[in-house]
């Protein structure tokens, strides 16, 4: 019988990865509010959410002890600007039909970590590793020929998420002061923002109805929510056993973008996302196989 701390951390995990699948609704039902309005929302309620978090939980100790860190300061700035780039490119690409090929940028993101990991970190691929790549650039290259154009989408999500995770591991702070430190860089100015349309009348707070009140207001909880319960999980799960169900918000952003909101699905794309999921595949053999080379490995 599976442990009681693997229990919780699995459903820790499906917890964090459905909830992130299923943003494309959260965002959709914002349709109405400008992408950059909804972003600076979003930072604003985050960086809330996560101050309380902190101040809850006893934290603030810990997160006054970051600041005296020059290095990881700097590095938390950077991450909040990248962060800042992939949630407006992500809202962006929702709501105006694109949620397909944002599930491709997420599908690709441990693929393009593999390669981020092999240039600055010296990290040697594998064969296999080396195979899930070329299948994913290949499934790239038949976007482009039959599109005529990169999946900039995919590649943008993709490449800002690389490079955010590739900063955090250099790192020395926890997930949650570091979420508060991160929404910081963009949300003060974010808060100022929105006062200045507000001070107008141009904002969509306080006038496009409570329904859309209350979801901008929650999107501090559905951004913190999903993270404190990742982090909860990573503690107590194995990396190959969260790279696996990491695939589960891909997935089910993709079934809602051809499913629900009826985006196109022709033949190009379909083998697109074929040559992305087979290189997937091996990522996920490979690194199964590689755990179980280490003694007293498990998934």
């Amino acid at each position: 019988m599976p442990a009681p701390h693997t229990l919780s951390g699995v459903a820790a995990a499906l917890f964090a990865f459905v909830s992130w699948g299923l943003l494309p609704i959260y965002w959709k039902s914002l349709a109405d509010v400008a992408p950059v309005e909804i972003l600076c929302h979003r930072l604003v309620w985050s960086l809330l959410a996560a101050g309380a978090a902190l101040v809850v939980m006893g934290r603030l100790g810990e997160a006054r002890r970051v600041l005296s860190r020059r290095r990881d300061v700097l590095l938390m700035a950077s991450c909040g600007l990248l962060l800042g780039v992939n949630w407006l490119l992500f809202i962006q690409a929702v709501n105006s039909g694109h949620v397909v090929e944002a599930s491709l940028g997420y599908f690709i993101n441990p693929l393009v970590n593999m390669v981020l990991g092999a240039i600055f970190f010296r990290e040697r691929l594998s064969r296999l590793q080396a195979l899930a790549v070329a299948l994913a650039v290949i499934g790239v290259g038949i976007s482009v020929v039959a599109h005529g154009r990169l999946p900039w989408i995919a590649l943008a999500l993709a490449g800002t998420f690389g490079v955010y995770g590739l900063l955090r591991k250099l790192m020395r702070v926890e997930s949650l002061p570091g979420l508060f430190f991160e929404t910081a860089v963009l949300g003060v100015p974010a808060g100022f923002y929105l006062w200045g349309l507000w001070q107008d009348g141009r904002g969509a707070f306080l006038h496009l109805g409570q329904a859309t009140d209350v979801l901008l207001l929650c999107a501090g909880v559905v951004t913190a929510a999903p993270l404190l319960a990742f982090a909860f999980a990573a503690r107590r799960l194995r990396l190959t056993s969260l790279g696996i169900l990491q695939y589960i918000a891909p997935t089910c952003m993709f079934l809602l973008g051809v499913l629900v909101y009826g985006e196109p699905f022709d033949p190009a794309r379909a083998a697109t996302f074929c040559c992305i999921w087979a290189g997937v595949a091996v990522y996920t053999v490979d690194a199964v196989l590689t755990l179980r080379r280490i003694p007293g490995g498990k998934a």
